[in-house]
């Protein structure tokens, strides 16, 4: 790959979600601030949307990590769950034990109990759901039901949800009017916008390890934000590409037409006049393997 290339230590535009890669971008961190002032107050329902890429996972990992001491957080990163698919994931995570077969009613008290024991050891209980747009119907009905357990003072546990903007749209039919009104705090993400770009792109590559000079100009970061419109995962897509073009034709910098070929090389990027076929790309990238295997060949043959 072009890590030796570019003098990095990992590569800096992977899609996996990773914290140490954390930029600070407005939006995020006033998400971060909402969601810790929310949790502080003992809010029952706290939510967070935003288009796809826009860094719902990262943030929702961060707050994980940065959770106080006193809080015991139970993390369901896969919500397509039924009712009963989803308490029994809540109460696994709060630490639940379950000596064997238990009717609702049952399980319901063994999780009251779990949570009364937590507020009784000076802690709170929090539940993180990310892609909550996947929660069926019922089973946000089920997380309703959850907030009813609380003492006389605070809820016993607080539910934070991370979605797409299909969430709201949920949220707004009729049966799920009561738990959009529990709903204390709500926060949307924004995109990025050019000089945020240009910041983000250059952070990723010092973080990777990158000590050299400017690689992507000011005209390449333009051209990736008008393909991505500032969505972070489009331009992890795009300068991931862009460096693996600038690396097969050994340059230390990326250009306009790297960026270009990128582009129409990545389906959900928007598209302008397009600089050849796409195919560019996997030619280009085609000579790359052959000039590496050419060059294995050449120093078996010394």
């Amino acid at each position: 790959m072009y890590l030796y290339h570019f003098g990095l230590r990992e590569l800096p535009f992977t899609l996996t979600p990773n914290t140490s890669y954390y930029f600070g971008l407005p939006s995020h961190k006033q998400a971060i601030e909402v969601l810790t002032l929310a949790l502080k107050t003992g809010e029952g329902f706290i939510k967070v949307t935003g288009e796809v890429g826009t860094g719902k996972t990262l943030l929702c990992r961060k707050l994980l990590n940065e959770l106080p001491d006193h809080f015991v957080s139970a993390y369901i990163p896969n919500p397509y769950l039924s009712p009963e698919e989803l308490r029994l994931a809540v109460a696994r995570e709060l630490g639940v034990n379950f000596d064997g077969p238990v009717d609702q009613q049952q399980f319901t008290q063994r999780i009251q109990q779990r949570l009364i024991d937590i507020h009784r050891q000076g802690q709170a209980a929090v539940l993180i759901i990310d892609e909550a747009q996947a929660l069926p119907v019922e089973s946000i009905e089920a997380l309703r039901l959850f907030s009813n357990l609380e003492t006389e003072s605070q809820k016993l546990l607080q539910v934070v949800l991370f979605g797409q903007p299909e969430l709201d749209a949920k949220l707004a039919l009729p049966e799920l009017r009561q738990l959009k009104q529990r709903i204390g705090f709500s926060y949307q993400l924004s995109a990025m916008d050019l000089d945020q770009l240009t910041q983000y792109v250059r952070h990723r590559m010092q973080v990777a390890g990158y000590r050299g000079g400017e690689v992507f100009s000011t005209a390449c970061c333009r051209k990736l934000f008008r393909a991505s419109q500032g969505t972070p995962r489009l331009v992890n897509v795009l300068c991931h590409k862009a460096l693996m073009l600038a690396f097969g034709e050994g340059k230390m910098q990326v250009t306009p037409t790297h960026i270009q070929l990128a582009v129409q090389d990545t389906e959900a990027a928007i598209q302008s006049s397009a600089i050849g076929s796409w195919s560019l790309l996997v030619i280009v990238l085609s000579g790359l393997v052959m000039a590496g295997a050419g060059y294995w060949l050449w120093l078996r043959w010394l």
